[in-house]
Order: C-alpha cells, then sequence, then structure tokens
C-alpha cells in the first residue's frame, strides 16, 4: 500500500515513516524540506499521486494565535482538496488530546478547526489524540519557569514517548478509517507538575517546582484532571514508562 506522510521529517513524521516501511509499504515523505508544501501546493499532487493513505503529522512553525490558525487551516484545506481530487480512501491526522477542553489557547482553537475542516470533507479519517510527548517536558517546565521556581498545575497528565505516538499514528493509519477521534497515551497518570519535576531531577537542573492550582499550562489554559488524559478507557496505551525513558534520556545527553 502507498502512504503518503506529510511532516515526515519531523520528530514524529520520520518516525511514522520508518515504522510503515519496515511493514513493507511503500511510504512517500513530504516535507518542504524534501520538495513538498501543504501550505503552497508545491509539490503535493505529486506527492499524494496513487496514495491510499494520507498522514498528516505537520506541525505549525509558530504558535502565534492567529498564524498557527491560518497554518492548520490553510494547510488541512489543501491537503483534503488534493486528496479529493485523487482518490485518496483514509486521511489520518494526528491531533492532541483534549483539545476540545483546552479552547482558551490558540494553539487548540486551531487543533479544533483542523479536525473539524476533517470531519466535514467527505473523506473518510482517523483523527488521532495523543498526549503530550515525553520530550516536551523541558518546554513546558522553561514555559512555566519564573526565576528559580516552576509553578505547574496539578491536574492529570497521561504522557507518551514520540516512539509510542509513532507506533500509534501507524498503527490507525492501517486501519479502516474510524470515521472519528480515537485516543494514544502513555501507561501511566501523574499530575502535570511532577512530570516536569521527575525530568528535572533526573537532567540535574536546580528549578524548583511549585503545584499550584492557579497556574496555567502553557500560560493559557486552565485545567484539571480530566484535561490531558485520554476520554475514556479505550484509548491505544504505549509500553514505555516515564521512568524509563528518563533513564536512557540522561545517558544519551
Amino acid at each position: 500500500m502507498k502512504i503518503t506522510v506529510f511532516g515526515g521529517t519531523g520528530l514524529i513524521g520520520k518516525k511514522v515513516v520508518i515504522k510503515l516501511q519496515e511493514l513493507g509499504h511503500e511510504v512517500v515523505a513530504a516535507s518542504p524540506s524534501l520538495g513538498v508544501n501543504s501550505i503552497t501546493g508545491e509539490g503535493l499532487v505529486e506527492a499524494i499521486r496513487g496514495a491510499q493513505v494520507v498522514v498528516d503529522v505537520t506541525g505549525s512553525p509558530t504558535f502565534e494565535d492567529q498564524e498557527v490558525m491560518d497554518f492548520f487551516t490553510a494547510s488541512t484545506r489543501n491537503l483534503l482538496a488534493a486528496e479529493a481530487a485523487e482518490g485518496v480512501s483514509h486521511h489520518v491526522a494526528l491531533s492532541v488530546v483534549g483539545t476540545d477542553k483546552l479552547l482558551q489557547s490558540g494553539y487548540f482553537r486551531a487543533k479544533m478547526a483542523q479536525e473539524e475542516l476533517i470531519q466535514a470533507s467527505g473523506i473518510p479519517y482517523t483523527i488521532v489524540r495523543a498526549t503530550q510527548f515525553f520530550e516536551f517536558a523541558g518546554t513546558i517546565g522553561y514555559v512555566a519557569t519564573e526565576g528559580d521556581t516552576v509553578r505547574l498545575p496539578s491536574g492529570l497528565a497521561q504522557p507518551m514517548v514520540s516512539d509510542d505516538v509513532a507506533a500509534a499514528v501507524a498503527d490507525f493509519a492501517l486501519r479502516e478509517p474510524a470515521n472519528g477521534i480515537v485516543e494514544a497515551a502513555g501507561p501511566d497518570q501523574f499530575p502535570l507538575d511532577d512530570f516536569v519535576r521527575q525530568y528535572l531531577m533526573a537532567t540535574g537542573d536546580k528549578r524548583h517546582v511549585i503545584a499550584d492550582q492557579n497556574a496555567l499550562y502553557f500560560a493559557s489554559v486552565k485545567i484539571d484532571d480530566q484535561s490531558l488524559v485520554p476520554s475514556n478507557d479505550k484509548a491505544w496505551i504505549g509500553t514505555t514508562r516515564y521512568a524509563d525513558w528518563l533513564k536512557q534520556f540522561v545517558k544519551s545527553e
């Protein structure tokens, strides 16, 4: 089967490409660096032609509210139009667990708009909502830093490693279209502040993490214990535990 992966050179995309190739599929990695641009349309039709499945794991180059909205809506519209013209039978998109609960953020409003475009397109689809990546713990801490203090809400999180995110996306790409939203998460739940605290301790960072119920997630969103975890017990669950990943991460630094 031919599968085209947009965002195919990014953190998740390149892993999805490898996983699908290892399973014997013909995979086209598409990204601006490879001459395929979902915003300008450069190389778009050629990359999609002959594909049964298109996987979209593109990421916005900015988090500014209007720019991220413009990116996801323009890119998704262009992909869907090209897929409809070429007869693609399954559109798979990576989104975020809790998107519909985090709409105070411009980024999540943009992801919601992307999901709505996919749902209205008429193309069979699967939207894979994944939880936070282990690799983003440092960024979450950085955004919440004030001097030597990191203030974070203690709402539950169920993060997962990027390898497992890619495995989930690849798995759903090879299934029949869900024509709905599916979720993927890591094997363990713990408070968001502890997620970052464990990362800082493992990496020898001396910043002090404080659980603050008034703190905002990514400086823009108020969360609770349901915001960042799967909505039910049917989620695709990864196998890599955070403590094990931290040990390997520290060794590789």
